[in-house]
């Protein structure tokens, strides 16, 4: 596997990926998580 961290299942990955109009999203908190950084305000 990649240098990614994987604290988090892939299907727990998997139900983090939202559809908006007909595209697949993350929030960024949910990717900051995902690599291990902080997200910035």
């Amino acid at each position: 596997m990649s240098k990614i961290r994987m604290s988090l299942s892939q299907t727990a990955i998997e139900y983090k990926i939202l559809i908006i109009r007909g595209h697949r999203i993350m929030l960024d908190h949910d990717l900051a998580k995902l690599y291990g950084v902080e997200t910035k305000c």
